[in-house]
């Protein structure tokens, strides 16, 4: 069974939209964005808890979608 999980994904050029990724665990989530973004840094990869979205965000282990418009923000629980 697949989750979701946000990421926030930084490259050279800055921060990219909310990126979100289904995996079954955080440790495959990372390994599929680290697959699709070998440049970029995955700064944070988090299950979003109470975050709901009407787009697209897959539904297969390993969908990635970027949201385009929609900046990264921690979830409550991890705000700094």
């Amino acid at each position: 069974m697949t989750k979701l999980f946000i990421a926030n994904i930084r490259s050279a050029k800055g921060d990219r939209p909310l990126v979100t990724v289904r995996a079954s665990a955080e440790g495959e989530a990372r390994l599929f964005l680290a697959a699709a973004y070998p440049e970029d840094e995955v700064v944070d990869v988090v299950e979003p808890s109470d975050w709901t979205s009407d787009a697209d965000t897959g539904a297969g282990n390993g969908d990635i979608r970027e949201h385009a418009g929609v900046a990264w923000q921690a979830p409550s629980s991890l705000a700094r």
